[in-house]
């Protein structure tokens, strides 16, 4: 029965001009349970086979793969010219179409979705489309809970918020250069030092700071295992390896005396930024007593190999270098104080934890508001003397 409906459907299908065959075998359908999923869940979803369908009388059930929604629309058109020819009602062609129509629908509402979220976020709220869910610590018992909100940063010079930037982005990451660039094109003036903790260290931000001859003082993620007796002790890692260069050629020494050379360079792509790695390997790492220490996972007829990124690790030497000097040290101290006093002040003294507004635009002047209401008050406090530009604590390091 199916196939002879087949046959006619193929007939008509090159009758009214159209090449596209479909096939019988096991049918694809999409689920979405709220459109605040993250994109994860919907492209798996999207290429995940039909798990939930109907069968048809005779146990045959439906394949449809690779098609749009229009395609799907244009089987249903077709579908019907069969049934009309057929002169009376087929079970099995209205199995399919409903089949098809639901199909169809869940695809629209995937690129509805994807639409929305666009290319930099993985989830939005439905309550406010421009938000993302973000995890927070609202209840008494500190649990992470995943609520819309938005990223806000700012710029603080001498106890006043310079100015402010908002975004949906979960991370800092990608909110350092935004503010910088912000900052530039409002004030023109060109910047000397930035600090910032370690929620802004990437490769990415470091390198734009360099091209654009700006000291970084920012704290690198592994600021606190550095000081750790097994971060200086493990010698599976390269900067505990002794590092030659012989003709033009660069190498590492293991702690067993053996040579590590270079192997091959391997590009990676992230947010349309491009990171070089190169891979140095040991040629044969049988008999070393060292070995079951040096391999992140042990297997006795394995060979040491590392990726560097030697770009990136140039860059945090040099951030490193900074906050450990005096002046890093005092940056890092005024940052504590004044750009995590605001913050600390906002959410905890003055209660100000939700917007009252939706969208970035209407959030990001709101915030502003409140940050000019903020200047106002420190500069009175400036002019009664009840606070004063700060100089440092002496003889105390930075947290």
């Amino acid at each position: 029965m199916i196939d002879a409906l087949y046959k006619k459907y193929n007939t008509l299908l090159s009758t009214y001009g159209y090449g596209t065959k479909y096939d019988l075998g096991n049918a694809q359908m999409f689920m979405i349970k709220g459109m605040d999923k993250v994109r994860k869940v919907i492209e798996e979803n999207r290429r995940r086979k039909l798990t939930k369908h109907k069968k048809i009388s005779n146990n045959t059930v439906i394949e449809i793969d690779n098609c749009s929604p229009l395609e799907i629309l244009k089987l249903q058109q077709n579908l019907l010219l069969i049934a009309a020819e057929e002169g009376k009602e087929k079970p099995e062609i209205q199995l399919l179409y409903e089949e098809l129509e639901k199909c169809g629908n869940r695809l629209m509402e995937y690129k509805s979705c994807f639409e929305i979220m666009g290319k930099d976020r993985n989830s939005y709220s439905k309550t406010d489309l421009e938000a993302t869910f973000m995890r927070m610590k609202e209840d008494h018992m500190l649990n992470g809970q995943l609520k819309p909100a938005y990223n806000v940063q700012i710029a603080v010079e001498n106890y006043f918020i310079i100015h402010g930037y908002v975004s949906n982005d979960r991370t800092d990451y990608n909110t350092l250069i935004p503010v910088l660039e912000k900052h530039q094109k409002a004030f023109g003036d060109i910047l000397e030092e930035v600090t910032a903790d370690s929620g802004y260290c990437s490769e990415k931000n470091l390198l734009y700071l360099k091209e654009k001859g700006i000291a970084s003082y920012i704290k690198l993620q592994d600021h606190e295992q550095r000081k750790t007796r097994a971060y200086k002790e493990d010698i599976g890692k390269y900067y505990n390896m002794k590092y030659e260069v012989f003709e033009d050629e660069h190498y590492y020494i293991c702690h067993d005396g053996r040579e590590l050379r270079h192997i091959r360079t391997e590009a990676k792509e992230q947010d349309g930024y491009a990171q070089t790695y190169e891979v140095y390997g040991c040629a044969d790492c049988s008999g070393c007593e060292h070995k079951a220490k040096c391999l992140y996972k042990y297997k006795a007829e394995k060979d040491k190999v590392m990726k560097v990124n030697e770009r990136w690790e140039e860059l945090k030497e040099e951030s490193h270098a900074n906050i450990q000097s005096e002046r890093g040290i005092l940056n890092r101290q005024i940052r504590s104080i004044q750009t995590e006093g605001h913050f600390g002040d906002i959410k905890e003294n003055e209660k100000f934890r939700w917007f009252n507004y939706r969208s970035t635009e209407k959030v990001y002047k709101e915030f502003m508001l409140y940050a000019i209401g903020r200047n106002i008050n420190k500069y009175h406090q400036f002019l009664h003397d009840k606070i004063h530009k700060f100089e440092g604590k002496t003889g105390e390091k930075a947290a």
